[in-house]
């Protein structure tokens, strides 16, 4: 094992090598995260105490205590160095839409939207992106997608329209979506975990401002798209003539998925007030769906996403390794410089400067290290004693990084998909399409939060 600066050394490199793999695309990212963990356990991490835990100097403590961190001393490496809070929760969201996505529910809502739109292209992308964002509040981004998508892409042929416009905008929705809620995007699960913040925070802090972005963001697409779609009345008759309720191929489990989506929801309304982390709310939600839906549980447990597991667990052992060997000390002394800048103007700086970074380095991969620079800057910086400022930063930091996925092709998980969904039907989305649509959305999102962030600094946190 490595010390002193040789293990600074080596970890910087671990470390920006690993981002550098993610971002290139050159490795699945999956395997890069795992390949940058395996070698911080290796030569950075220490291991299990075997020989347990000295108990010199902590006389002071009770009894429980000590005996709590004797155990943690003799957990496995990635016990100790992974979030399990936020795998779990995956994982267990994961599952319950599994089995709800087997009901044809999700086509059920992209059908009904296309038919409440009386087959006008407009109105059927704006209900269609209010449709994609409220799913992807409550379900993961790329799952939404993938559900979403597909029946998209039928009803676009059905119109003889490009779906790319659709899709895109889909995309767009399922990131600020996401962004409202505690497990609508993986970063908040990453932020909320670190900071503290229970589901109803997010719901009270972020959701009221992210219904303004979709609503400024459906009267641009209105604005933009309104007169350029134009279909026959006999396309719109083929709209008309669809049977939602052909898509809901089991009732049954639909009523009873549906109730156990419900429970599971006010469970993550609740979690806060009687103390349940958000991963027994969620794990709770799975086993329920798993015992009263007649559903096959192996082929159930076969669909979670555990490339998307794999990737968080080793970035999180990748961020505990610069975190011990003291790259993230590094990072919060240079945001120390800003101690002589006004609060909001440090504030802003972090936002635009992680929106950016996110979206060129996927908003995940970022977030994981960016939470751990946070935590070290507000814990040293003297601008930032305030609990309700440096909430404010947090919340700064939530909206940067969900919101600037959408910059970039590879700023969110959810935009690789629909662009692979859409190659398979036959329209590629290049790095540079995709760019020219997101960036100006990213933009102008982004010029929305820093106004919500100054109005909130300047008129109470």
């Amino acid at each position: 094992m490595f010390t002193g600066n040789t293990l600074l050394i080596f970890a910087s490199v671990v470390f920006f090598g690993t981002y550098i793999l993610i971002a290139s695309e050159k490795v699945h990212k999956t395997a890069a995260a795992l390949l940058g963990a395996m070698l911080m356990l290796l030569f950075v991490l220490p291991g299990p105490a075997h020989g347990g835990l000295r108990t010199a100097g902590l006389e002071h403590l009770s009894q429980p205590v000590i005996d709590q961190l004797i155990s943690f001393s003799r957990l496995d490496v990635f016990s100790r160095y992974s979030d399990f809070d936020v795998i779990f929760t995956l994982a267990g969201m994961m599952v319950l839409v599994n089995v709800l996505s087997l009901t044809g529910v999700f086509q059920y809502v992209a059908i009904k939207c296309a038919k409440l739109a009386q087959g006008y292209p407009i109105r059927m992308l704006v209900l269609l992106v209010f449709a994609t964002a409220f799913l992807s509040a409550f379900l993961d981004n790329v799952t939404t997608v993938l559900l979403v998508a597909p029946v998209t892409l039928l009803v676009a042929a059905e119109m003889r329209l490009s779906p790319l416009p659709f899709l895109m905008a889909e995309t767009m929705a399922s990131n600020i979506g996401g962004t409202a809620t505690l497990i609508g995007d993986p970063p908040n699960l990453i932020i909320g975990s670190a900071a503290g913040f229970d589901f109803m925070a997010f719901l009270i802090n972020l959701t009221p401002f992210v219904v303004l972005i979709l609503a400024l963001y459906c009267v641009c697409l209105w604005l933009h798209y309104g007169k350029k779609m134009r279909v026959t009345a006999e396309l719109r008759a083929r709209i008309m003539d669809m049977d939602e309720r052909r898509a809901i191929s089991d009732p049954v489990n639909l009523k009873r998925g549906g109730t156990i989506m419900c429970l599971t929801i006010l469970g993550f309304l609740l979690h806060g007030a009687v103390g349940l982390q958000p991963c027994v709310v969620a794990m709770c939600g799975a086993t329920l769906a798993l015992i009263f839906c007649r559903v096959n549980v192996e082929h159930a447990l076969e669909k979670i996403e555990w490339g998307t597991l794999f990737f968080f667990m080793g970035l999180f052992v990748l961020v505990s390794g610069a975190q011990r060997a003291g790259l993230m000390d590094v990072f919060g002394k240079v945001l120390q410089f800003t101690d002589s800048w006004p609060v909001p103007v440090t504030i802003l700086a972090v936002m635009w400067i992680s929106a950016f970074a996110g979206a060129v380095m996927n908003n995940v991969s970022f977030t994981a290290a960016m939470t751990v620079i946070m935590a070290t800057f507000l814990k040293s910086s003297h601008n930032f004693t305030d609990p309700g400022v440096q909430n404010l930063m947090w919340w700064g930091l939530a909206l940067a990084v969900c919101l600037g996925g959408n910059g970039t092709l590879v700023g969110a998980a959810a935009n690789l998909v629909m662009a692979g969904l859409a190659e398979k039907s036959g329209h590629k989305v290049t790095f540079r399409s995709f760019l020219a649509y997101g960036l100006p959305v990213t933009f102008g999102s982004m010029i929305l939060a820093s106004c919500y962030i100054l109005l909130r600094y300047c008129y109470g946190i």
